[in-house]
């Protein structure tokens, strides 16, 4: 059986001219430039497996009001009238393939649209179950996670929190470290200064994040490879460029 990715692969470019890119790491499916579809995964860390489709406010409030468990109102795009599909809730195949075609409808010139037809029978993943798809839960990456943890929660007043749904560690108030995994990878965003970023970048693990690497932030991806005195090393610095005063007397008096 196909796994969903394909699947929702397989529904969206059925449809004419449908083309797949990517949009800040999901798939993103339009017809002559304009989106109709995208597709997440734990988005957030929303614990969902969802479908946003392009609707008007109308369409989404009679779907979510009438299927709570199914539809939902989706962040960012949500105010615009798109509603998520809760693809684990048990909705068919066949009528979320219906579903997309009248997002798709609803973008594509009317050329095209005349030609749109919902792809039938549409085949069904061979899981749903989000454990098993998001690479966020893949044992070998929440036991870097659990490593990683231990060192950033060993350091003075520290306390773990989330960063759009990623596990952030805090020191007081103030974000030191973050993990998550992008593309499937695990990693770490670590704070170094704008003046350190060029020499990390001489290691093909390290890269400049985008949004953060102006403040002087880096990404290390693990690669199978933790080391514990190197991640120990950052984090400290890291940490010690946001920590309060009595924090560095405490981590210092522990030397």
């Amino acid at each position: 059986m196909p796994d969903i990715h394909e699947v929702i692969q397989t529904i969206c470019l059925s449809l004419p001219e449908a083309e797949a890119t990517t949009s800040h790491g999901s798939p993103d499916y339009r017809v002559r430039g304009k989106t109709f579809a995208t597709f997440t995964v734990n988005h957030h860390r929303d614990g969902r497996l969802a479908l946003i489709l392009n609707a008007s406010r109308e369409t989404q409030a009679m779907y979510v009001d009438a299927a709570p468990k199914i539809f939902f109102v989706p962040s960012y795009v949500g105010p615009r009238g798109w509603f998520g599909i809760d693809l684990a809730a048990g909705l068919r195949w066949q009528r979320v393939a219906e579903l997309v075609r009248d997002a798709y409808v609803r973008v594509a010139p009317a050329s095209l649209a005349d030609q749109a037809v919902p792809l039938s029978p549409v085949p069904e993943p061979d899981t749903v179950d989000i454990t098993r798809i998001d690479p966020f839960f893949a044992p070998a990456n929440q036991a870097l996670l659990e490593s990683l943890r231990a060192i950033c929660l060993a350091l003075p007043e520290t306390s773990e929190g989330a960063s759009f749904g990623c596990p952030a560690f805090k020191a007081g108030k103030k974000t030191f470290c973050e993990f998550s995994c992008r593309g499937g990878l695990p990693n770490a965003l670590i704070w170094v200064g704008t003046d350190r970023q060029a020499g990390f970048m001489l290691d093909p693990r390290f890269e400049i994040p985008a949004y953060m690497g102006h403040n002087g932030w880096i990404r290390l991806r693990f690669d199978n490879r933790f080391d514990p005195a190197e991640v120990s090393r950052l984090v400290e610095d890291s940490y010690r460029h946001f920590a309060l005063k009595r924090m560095l007397k405490a981590l210092d008096d522990a030397a």
